[in-house]
């Protein structure tokens, strides 16, 4: 499972991806982000879902290990963006 840090950079940097464009306020930020967590979190996109997303679009592509390590090295890059 992926592990989240809970930092919120992803969903407020939504306008580096137009497959979040329904979700951006305008700013680059998740119109469900609450602090720095999801208001739907229960109910959020499969996109914003890791480990399903990875299920069904990129398991063809990645090992789970190498879609998780592109993942992680996006996050911290968003941290030390937003740091």
């Amino acid at each position: 499972m992926f592990k989240c840090t809970c930092c919120g950079e992803c969903c407020r940097n939504l306008d580096k991806s137009n497959f979040y464009k329904e979700l951006d306020i305008g700013d680059g930020t998740c119109k469900y982000l609450d602090g720095n967590k999801c208001s739907i979190y229960d109910e959020r996109p499969l996109l914003c879902r890791i480990d399903k997303s990875y299920e069904v679009y990129f398991k063809e592509y990645y090992s789970r290990e190498e879609y998780y390590e592109l993942n992680y090295n996006v996050c911290k890059q968003l941290q030390n963006k937003g740091g």
